[in-house]
């Protein structure tokens, strides 16, 4: 189970239960930190907690905090300024140099419902969406410190957009299409009728689609791996063995289909990732038939690169177009860390995965210069979105303000 999903469900618990509680939220950082904006952290009036928003150091003075926005039912954005290396006067200790600004809202009442639609739909869809949280806000206006606008990913279901939320600001709804886009959360200013409202964009990312062909032993670790980081697993035997169901029982799916059914019968729409561990050449070889040019973030095979380059002349009809074959692959599929036992191979794929989906060369981190966390830049998924906000009016009213 993902954090987001144990925070989803320990909201709706919440909420059947009758229980108050609040929602904290890192929603800027300045410098360094453990979590990065979008880490949020569930706690009851009774102090149970789901999910962190830092290694531990905040999370105390945090859950205080609640207490009293649970009592008072009003958002608050504190902030801890780490940057000095006197911070123990906080009583923490974190030396991370970071300055880190948490939103905290009640969750006792509708306000969050939305939110948590959104961050269920987008991993049901396998789409981005995006949600414009107000953080600061100067003069009198009638947007409160945690008000949103959110956009949802299109699910196919609704064949004419609609808005949840709030009109936060001219070309809000600009703002977070761009957001989904690009794949990156900012800060954004809204100048209106003489006041002011900061607003964090925050991008909503999908869970990442794994799909593994091959269902050996070797396979087991990869899925155990990849549910750990809360993605989304299918197992594929193209053995078709029955046996495989009960074996694979923690992926999320597991489909008994021969390599020449793929095409029809595997989801291979959301640009998924693709490890293929089947251990039968000719069984490769049917799959990348299917596979290659496909819209993958991703796409390793197991074995030495030998193998690899037989396929690719197999497939190219010989050996001069066989280069553009390869390109598209990862293989031999993982980061070279002298992995030799099957959880050290599954930890190296998995780290590559990541390492590709972040644009990253997954080296040495005491070899890297400048931040460890830069923003990453993903390549977009399917651009189709509704808008959110509640009615007719408000849409035409968004409408209006991105004419003028």
């Amino acid at each position: 189970m993902t954090e987001t999903q144990a925070i989803i469900d320990s909201y709706q618990r919440a909420r059947a239960e009758g229980v108050r509680a609040a929602l904290a939220t890192v929603v800027r950082l300045e410098g360094s930190a453990y979590r990065r904006p979008g880490a949020r952290m569930f706690i009851t009036e009774t102090g149970e907690t789901t999910g962190i928003i830092s290694g531990g150091c905040l999370e105390r003075d945090v859950c205080g905090r609640a207490s009293k926005v649970i009592e008072t039912g009003e958002a608050i954005v504190v902030k801890y300024d780490t940057t000095s290396d006197d911070d123990i006067v906080w009583g923490m200790g974190i030396g991370c140099n970071g300055v880190v600004h948490v939103l905290i809202e009640p969750a006792s009442d509708d306000r969050l419902d939305d939110l948590m639609r959104l961050l269920a739909e987008c991993s049901k869809v396998q789409r981005r969406g995006a949600v414009a949280t107000v953080i600061d806000q100067e003069g009198e206006t009638d947007f409160p410190i945690g008000a949103r606008a959110l956009l949802y990913p299109d699910d196919g279901s609704e064949p004419i957009p609609f808005i949840s939320g709030v009109v936060i600001g001219p070309g809000i709804f600009d703002d977070l299409s761009d957001a989904v886009q690009s794949c990156a959360s900012t800060i954004k200013r809204y100048e209106m009728d003489g006041t002011t409202v900061e607003v964090v964009i925050e991008v909503i990312d999908p869970q990442v689609p794994l799909v593994i062909f091959g269902a050996g032993d070797d396979a087991l670790p990869v899925v155990a791996l990849a549910r750990t980081l809360g993605w989304h697993t299918t197992v594929v035997d193209t053995r078709a063995r029955a046996t495989s169901l009960e074996r694979f029982a923690e992926a999320d799916a597991v489909l008994l289909c021969r390599p020449e059914e793929v095409s029809v019968r595997v989801p291979l729409t959301q640009n998924p990732v693709v490890v293929m561990m089947t251990h039968n050449y000719l069984h490769d070889l049917e799959l990348l038939k299917t596979l290659l040019n496909r819209s993958l973030r991703y796409l390793g095979v197991l074995g030495p690169k030998r193998r690899t380059q037989r396929l690719a002349v197999e497939l190219s009809g010989g050996t001069a177009g066989s280069d553009e074959y390869v390109s598209q692959l990862h293989a031999p599929a993982g980061l070279d860390i002298g992995a030799e036992t099957p959880g050290e191979i599954a930890l190296s794929i998995i780290a590559e995965i990541k390492a590709v989906l972040t644009q990253r060369e997954g080296g040495l981190l005491r070899n890297r210069n400048g931040s460890i966390h830069t923003e990453k830049s993903e390549p977009a998924l399917d651009t189709a979105w509704q808008v959110t906000v509640g009615s007719a009016t408000r849409l035409s009213q968004l409408v209006m303000r991105q004419a003028g």
